[in-house]
């Protein structure tokens, strides 16, 4: 099916302005594609997009405006992120286009969204700031964001990996763990170990760990910083505090993307506490650059028993919730 597209000449002609305007491997152009849903080829000052009216007027005039600036200023990711922020797209990429299929390479090969949900998770991890993935646990949600985060190492859109969590579980408290705190932290962190461990091998992220380009941490680790030029994912956000989420939120810098994961069948937080996930949910549903990924048992990806189980509890929740609060 042939999409509608729009022609245009950037004038004057100049290699240098196009080579910057496009980027190395025409990486620049790919960002504008992913942020705003459109097509771009080009045959030197000749573009041709390809898209909805809407997003083909904006990709143009972007375009326009940014071949103008590349007479005077070098492009790099980053300066491309901060002219499409202040294009202010987000609402043209929410209008309802088909997602382009999102891959990303990692050492064992190339990982692609497993059905429609996991499809959408990875492209608007690629087209948003702020990303949250909610839904039963073997759906992907942490095991796909740090492929989009190694993917973004591997390829220098970021500087640094941040990976954090909370450290709540059910029952537990760290000081009846041994050791010091690295020690009693890092059962909390083990699955974002090994995510990493199988993506990019473990001397590497030995390697990356000790140069400090990796770091894993306790969530109560991030007050006070700012977090520029990174991939920050929060895992098990469903047992943040409200006051935590919102810290862990305002955190997030220039250049960097945010990705939260959580179930909100699996809270261990005391049962007066409500969950910082919920009230992210109910809070930022309409905010322009957020993007929300609710999975199901349809999506998951592990044994088909863990499925079958995960339907079971939701089948029982709703029973539950039907016939009231029991005593």
């Amino acid at each position: 099916m042939n999409m509608p597209y729009r022609d245009f000449t950037l004038d004057p002609y100049d290699t240098e302005q196009l080579a910057n305007l496009a980027g190395p491997f025409d990486a620049h152009l790919r960002q504008i594609e992913l942020k705003l849903g459109v097509q771009i080829s080009n045959r030197g000052n000749v573009f041709r997009v390809e898209g909805t009216d809407k997003a083909m007027a904006a990709a143009e005039q972007l375009l326009r405006a940014l071949y103008a600036e590349a007479a005077t200023e070098v492009f790099d990711a980053d300066a491309i992120h901060l002219r499409l922020n202040e294009a202010n797209v987000d609402h043209i990429a929410a209008g309802g286009y088909e997602a382009q299929e999102v891959t990303v390479r990692v050492k064992r090969g190339t990982l692609r969204g497993r059905g429609p949900n996991q499809a959408a998770y990875l492209h608007a991890i690629a087209t948003h700031d702020i990303n949250f993935g909610i839904g039963p646990a073997g759906t992907g949600k942490t095991y796909l964001a740090v492929a989009m985060a190694v993917d973004a190492l591997n390829e220098s859109r970021v500087q640094r990996l941040i990976l954090v969590r909370p450290a709540v579980e059910a029952g537990e408290k760290l000081g009846f763990l041994p050791g010091d705190l690295t020690q009693k932290v890092d059962p909390y962190l083990r699955p974002l170990y090994d995510a990493l461990y199988e993506m990019m091998g473990v001397e590497k992220v030995v390697k990356l760990l000790e140069k400090n380009v990796i770091e894993i941490a306790p969530l109560a680790y991030m007050r006070g910083r700012t977090l520029n030029d990174a991939f920050v994912i929060l895992d098990e956000a469903q047992n943040t505090s409200i006051e935590q989420m919102k810290m862990f939120l305002t955190r997030i810098g220039y250049g960097s993307t945010a990705v939260v994961t959580g179930d909100m069948t699996q809270i261990d937080l005391p049962k007066h506490q409500k969950s910082g996930l919920k009230d992210a949910i109910e809070v930022l549903g309409d905010v322009e650059g957020v993007s929300f990924t609710f999975f199901n048992s349809r999506d998951v990806v592990r044994h088909p028993l863990v499925a079958r189980i995960v339907r079971a509890y939701d089948a029982r929740d709703e029973r539950n919730e039907a016939s009231g609060p029991s005593n």
